[in-house]
């Protein structure tokens, strides 16, 4: 499990036949291999390690659900370590399974902070809500807007010196993942819709859209 709080930024060394090669420091302390790393907020395994660099397998499953087929050697990509278990929890829960990818629609200062707009399909925007939580290429960060197409993020200057998010422009693709909450929660709301489910009337959930409003939620 990660928390979305990027330790550094890294550097691909290489990328391409099943293998990724990322030049790092501070994600390199205390790691070994088999120990798991989230690389632009994707969960992988480090399969090799040298003093300045390590290794991961990456399958084409991986490569076609995430940005990692736009990125070249020299991109640069947000590093975090699995978090330890007497660790601060600074951000929130983040799994390093990639939900989706979207593009960066507009990016716009204001003041000391900048705005980026990101525009995503349904099939991410509907686990996005306002005030919410939302795991863009790693980085844990506070959903400022949503609308049916995109959703916006205001960025402190701190959180674009030390991520990648300073390298993006117009156009460019990133990994979403949505708050795991929502997700288990839509389950619980509707798995009598589950295929596997559809014949068994005892796993229908008591728990309904407008009971949950009636309570305030």
């Amino acid at each position: 499990m990660f928390t979305g709080i990027i330790e550094e930024l890294g550097t691909i060394k290489n990328i391409g036949n099943g293998k990724i090669e990322i030049i790092a420091s501070k994600v390199l302390e205390g790691s070994k291999i088999g120990d798991s790393i989230a690389v632009n907020g994707i969960c992988l395994t480090v399969t090799n390690m040298t003093n300045t660099s390590f290794c991961a397998d990456v399958m084409n499953e991986t490569i076609n659900r995430t940005s990692l087929s736009s990125l070249t050697s020299g991109s640069k990509v947000n590093l975090e370590r699995a978090m330890a278990a007497d660790g601060r929890f600074s951000g929130h829960i983040v799994s390093g399974h990639i939900d989706g990818t979207a593009v960066v629609n507009d990016i716009k200062k204001d003041d000391n902070a900048y705005w980026y707009t990101i525009k995503a399909g349904t099939n991410l925007l509907d686990y996005i809500v306002e005030k919410g939580s939302i795991t863009i290429d790693g980085i844990s960060l506070t959903v400022a807007y949503v609308s049916d197409s995109v959703f916006k993020v205001s960025i402190i200057p701190h959180t674009r010196k030390v991520t990648n998010l300073h390298t993006k422009s117009k156009g460019d693709l990133v990994n979403i993942e949505c708050d795991i909450i929502g997700k288990y929660v839509e389950k619980l709301l509707y798995k009598k819709d589950n295929p596997y489910n559809k014949n068994d009337d005892s796993l229908k959930s008591n728990i309904t859209l407008d009971f949950l409003r009636e309570n305030g939620f």
